[in-house]
This record gives C-alpha cells, structure tokens and sequence, in this order.
C-alpha cells in the first residue's frame, strides 16, 4: 500500500509513523496475542499501541522498571551484565557492548559522556527511525541504564537532521523525563545525575563512523580521528566517551527486567544461531511487503524475503541481495540459507550490517546500479585521506564509462586495482573498504555484465583477456 505525502503528513498528526510501516501484512512484532517483553523485547508494545509518546502510557508497559532495578545494582554489576549478555553492537560492527563499555577510563569526578549514534544515512536502512519515532522512552530508558553502567554525567542523542519527527518526540519525552525526575539531578532519589540532549546532525554519511561523529558534536569538520587514543579514552572534548547505536541501547531496559540468561536463551527459538537477544531485521526493494520485523537471530535470508517480505514482486526473479546496507558486499540466490547473523554472514563473504536486506531482481543492470552507489559513497567522503578522496570518483569515473559505453578493455582490471588500493589498513577509516565491498563483489559475481559492455563499445564480440577473471580475494 502507498500513501501519498499528503495522506504521511496526516498521520504525522495522528502520531503514526509516516514511514508506511504500520501497514505491514505480518506486524513487525509478529502475532499481536504472543507479542509480549519476552518474546520481542524491542516491539512488544506497539502491540498495544502505535506509538507509545506519553510517560503515563509507557510507565504502563513496564516502562523503566529496568532502570529502577539497574540503580538498585553497582554500576559495575550492571556493566558486567550487559558484558555476560553478549549484546552485539547493531550498528554494524557488532562488538560486544559490555565489553567496550569496560574499556572505558575510570571515574575521576569530571565529565563523561554517552553518545548515542542515531546519524542512520545507511541506504537502506530504517530501524531506528521507527524506534525514535514510536518508542522514544524505550531508547531514553536504555541511555540511562547505560549512562548508570559507565559513570556518564552528560548524554547526547546525535540524529540525522532529517528525521525531524523523532527529533521532535525525543525532546518532548525528556522533558516529561525532567519533570518527573527521571533525569537530572538524583534520579529516583538516587546518587546517579545525568542530563540528555538531542543534537540534529548536518547531514553528513562519515558522521556514522564515531569519531567523525564526536568532531562533528563538538562543531569541528566531521573526520574521523586517529585511533588510538579511542573514545573511551579520549572521545568528546577529550573525556571519556561511549557511542553506540540507537537499536543497541534499546536492548537495555529488557535485560535489567529479564536477566541474562533470558537473553541468551533468545537465540535457541530457531536454534541456528549462538547470538543472543533479537534484531530489527528487514527488507527492501522489489519484494511485495518491505518492511521490518523483530526476530530473534536464526533466520535466514530465504526466510526473511519470500516469508516475511512476501517474496519478489510482479514474478520477478531475484538476482542479488546486500545483507545490511550499501556498504555490504552482494551475494546471490546461492547464498539464500545463509543464517542472518554476524559470523555466518561473514563466512558468506560479506558482512551483516545493519541486517536490513535491499534485493536486486534480474532486470537490473549491476554497472549503472554500482555506478549509483559508487556516486552515493564519493559523496560522502569527507576527504581526509587521499585513496578515499582521489579513488573513489576515479571509480565513478570508470563505472560512467563503462555504463556509458565508452569503456576499454583493462577498465574491469582497473576497478579490480581500486578494490585492493582502496581496502582495509590504506585509508584513514572504513568509508572506503566500504564503498568497495559491493563494488568487488559484483565483480565477482557478475563480471560478464561489465565484459559485454566493454565489448560492444570496442566492437567485439567478447573480452578474451578477462574472461572468468575473479578479483583478488580480500
């Protein structure tokens, strides 16, 4: 179903989310009757509700009934919990929150700081708008216990400029925060103090990367920095700091209510994976029902696009898919009982990222496709570092010749070079291996598609010299 921006604009006012999401055949929840802080501890309550926007109402709902446990634990206690749960950063990385909690510098009386990454400028990605927007306590509730865990005096809730919706919601439930002394000063007649902001980015794609962000916080050029000293060294105005994403800090509040052991246990529901808790996954693309579900990790791609998505749309054929992202390598239907979660994805030959699966059918052309996504990450360097600065419009330049035929043989080697140029330990950060992830797959994959281009700009019939040439494994 589409809504026209007139019909988004309305619902704004109805507090639906404007992103068509309510729509969904199969809720992101699941069976509204088995919905429960259990079984999906990030969704359960838009069962009973399409956005939860009150205090009152999320009070209701179990709401911050596990902060209230977390301050009745040493902020040692909690961080060696959520260390044991093994929540895995959902921004991508996918490093123990726990654990990178514990690098932090001890408490020495000054400020320290959690930031949460809500700057969400991943193609494809759209899962913590939905959680801003609709549960904006939930992720309030999560920086708390977080901000309780490493001795944070000051928090900041650094989102995309354009998402002016969440923003909006997001100030409006700290203030409701303030005035019933769930923030500020002694909390709930604790000793624990610590004050929220939201901070609207400038819309910059680098600012996902945590020290692009914290430049950009501090109303510096958004590069990254050398790392180390890391942030939890030396972060935001050179105090200790912390980021992490919005869905990570949303995995919180459950935790404190339900133990570790109950996270853990999450993951045997489908019982082929060994990563616990549950994750916002989700499609886009050409597949009859986009959207987002909460599942506990197990499933597989197959699972996630012909079930929940309900399959291709109009018969189409599925060519490729991005397991998380523009910045994922593609993989093909070969690869469609591949289990959705970090390591197994990473055994594939491409990365889970944010797990939002976008689908590629077999009318599209992967040059002119890759050329678009090459464009987005040029973009979007900051320009810091010359490989990323100078390598990857040469990219776009190559795949625009390629696509435009005017290519020449040796251009698909070129592009091959870029690839190796361009990768992990020769750039100042990981914009660029990024950005030619998708590139050195397709090339992989679907070297033939840039082969017949070359060919008939050239005027012949095939491409000898590259025939069946598969780029240098990373």
């Amino acid at each position: 179903m589409s809504l026209t921006i007139s019909e988004q604009i309305a619902r704004r006012g109805q507090g639906k989310a404007p992103s068509q999401l309510n729509e969904q055949r199969i809720p992101i929840y699941g069976d509204k009757a088995t919905a429960t802080s259990e079984t999906k501890p990030l969704t359960w309550r838009l069962a009973h509700h399409d956005a939860v926007l009150d205090l009152a109402t999320y009070e209701s709902l179990q709401g911050f009934t596990g902060l209230k446990k977390a301050l009745s634990k040493s902020p040692k206690e909690v961080g060696n919990m959520i260390k044991a749960a093994n929540v895995r950063g959902r921004g991508g990385a996918g490093f123990n929150a726990g654990l990178k909690w514990s690098f932090m510098s001890p408490p020495d009386g000054l400020p320290r700081y959690l930031i949460c990454n809500a700057d969400e400028m991943e193609p494809g990605t759209f899962k913590d708008r939905l959680l801003m927007e609709r549960l904006p306590f939930q992720l309030i509730e999560g920086m708390l216990i977080t901000a309780h865990a490493i001795g944070a005096t000051d928090g900041y809730i650094f989102i995309r400029g354009e998402y002016i919706l969440a923003a909006e919601r997001l100030v409006t439930a700290i203030e409701e925060c303030l005035a019933n002394n769930l923030m500020g000063d002694n909390i709930l007649g604790s000793d624990f103090s610590f004050n929220l902001h939201v901070h609207t980015g400038a819309g910059r794609y680098i600012c996902g990367e945590e020290t692009a962000l914290i430049n950009s916080l501090e109303g510096r050029r958004a590069n990254p920095r050398t790392k180390p000293p890391f942030p939890q060294i030396s972060g935001a105005w050179g105090r200790p700091t912390v980021v992490n994403n919005v869905e990570t800090l949303n995995n919180m509040p459950a935790i404190l209510n339900h133990g570790v052991e109950w996270y853990q246990s999450l993951s045997k529901i489908k019982g082929k994976s060994e990563t616990p808790g549950t994750k916002l996954f989700g499609c886009s693309g050409l597949v009859n029902d986009p959207g987002l579900w909460e599942l506990p990790f197990g499933y597989t791609a197959r699972e996630i696009i012909e079930e929940l998505a309900g399959g291709m749309k109009d018969g189409k054929t599925l060519k490729a898919w991005l397991p998380g992202g523009a910045s994922t390598d593609f993989l093909t239907t070969e690869h469609l009982d591949v289990v959705m979660d970090f390591d197994t994805i990473q055994k594939a030959g491409s990365r889970m990222g944010t797990g939002l699966i976008m689908v590629v059918d077999e009318a599209q052309d992967m040059v002119p496709l890759l050329r678009n996504l090459e464009i987005f990450f040029q973009r979007e360097s900051c320009g810091w570092c010359t490989p990323c600065r100078d390598g990857l419009p040469w990219g776009v330049k190559l795949l625009t010749a390629i696509n435009d035929g005017e290519g020449q043989v040796g251009d698909v080697e070129k592009l091959e070079g870029l690839t190796r140029d361009l990768w992990i330990g020769k750039t100042f950060c990981a914009h660029a291996p990024g950005a030619m992830e998708p590139l050195m797959s397709a090339i992989k994959y679907f070297r033939p598609e840039f082969d017949q281009k070359i060919a008939q700009a050239v005027g012949v019939d095939v491409i000898d010299a590259a025939a069946n040439q598969q780029p240098e494994v990373k």
